[in-house]
């Protein structure tokens, strides 16, 4: 197994690293992440989309076949393949992947003993990082050591948020788990921002949930709010994201403001 060492000092210009995380799942992690990695790249920005969770919810909604993987992000993981092999073509000008498939579910029993354990993302993604302005990972659905890989990569995570009855308390759970991480781990990990996804205007329950974000955490949460959308729903299943499924529809205009405001909130940090 090769192991990868590094915590050297970094020159140049670095991308962004973003990691799309929250423990529930079916909250809109992978929509979320594949989108705008998407309008990322529709914007000119050379773009890496990582798929760190075993479902590889993200590599099917980019219409790759997972029965055709050779390599994925266990390789790059175990350190079982050159990290520069990995990137895989999308057919999308700017966008790559390194895609997941169900092998990646034994990663976080494997990886228990081997050294620099939490850090096997961040360090597999180092060769890579001339290569992008902004990478994109898309974790699993809990905080098991795949997630605290991602977290340990990333200088930045976007939280997707159902507007549901019992939204706040997973927020809630989140934010502690991330104050841990910046503790232990990583202490330039921020909060990016929260995300409102699968808003229905037409309840008062959805705006109730938003008021009730807004009220706990203004600085957090974004300002646009992702729609409830069939159309939305429906463009995975033909490995389309939404721009290419559905350009006008409210789900793509939603998500390309989206990235506006993460752009805008990236550069404010600088």
């Amino acid at each position: 197994m090769q192991v990868f060492h590094v915590k050297q000092q970094l020159t140049g210009p670095q991308p962004r690293i973003v990691a799309i995380a929250n423990q529930k799942g079916g909250v809109g992690k992978t929509t979320t992440a594949v989108n705008v990695a998407g309008e990322l790249a529709r914007r000119g920005q050379r773009v890496l989309l990582v798929d760190i969770d075993p479902q590889g919810n993200a590599t099917t909604s980019l219409g790759i076949a997972k029965a055709s993987l050779t390599v994925t992000t266990y390789d790059l993981l175990l350190g079982s393949a050159s990290p520069e092999t990995l990137p895989l073509a999308t057919g999308r000008e700017r966008l790559d992947l390194i895609p997941a498939d169900q092998e990646l579910a034994g990663a976080a029993v494997e990886l228990v003993g081997v050294e620099r354990r939490e850090w096997r993302l961040h360090d597999g993604l180092v060769p890579l990082l001339p290569r992008y302005d902004w990478i994109i990972i898309d974790c699993p659905p809990s905080l098991g050591l795949l997630t605290l890989n991602a977290l340990c990569a990333a200088n930045a995570v976007l939280i997707p948020l159902q507007c549901e009855y019992l939204a706040l308390e997973g927020l809630a759970q989140l934010k502690t788990t991330l104050e841990r991480v910046r503790e232990s781990l990583n202490p330039t990990l921020r909060i990016l921002g929260v995300v409102m996804t699968m808003y229905d205007g037409r309840t008062n329950l959805a705006q109730q949930v938003v008021d009730e974000v807004q009220r706990y955490f203004p600085r957090l949460i974004c300002r646009t709010l992702i729609p409830r959308s069939v159309r939305l729903s429906e463009a995975p299943s033909h490995g389309r994201i939404a721009y290419e499924y559905d350009p006008h529809g409210r789900g793509a205009q939603a998500y390309a403001l989206l990235t506006e405001e993460v752009i805008g909130r990236e550069e404010r940090t600088v």
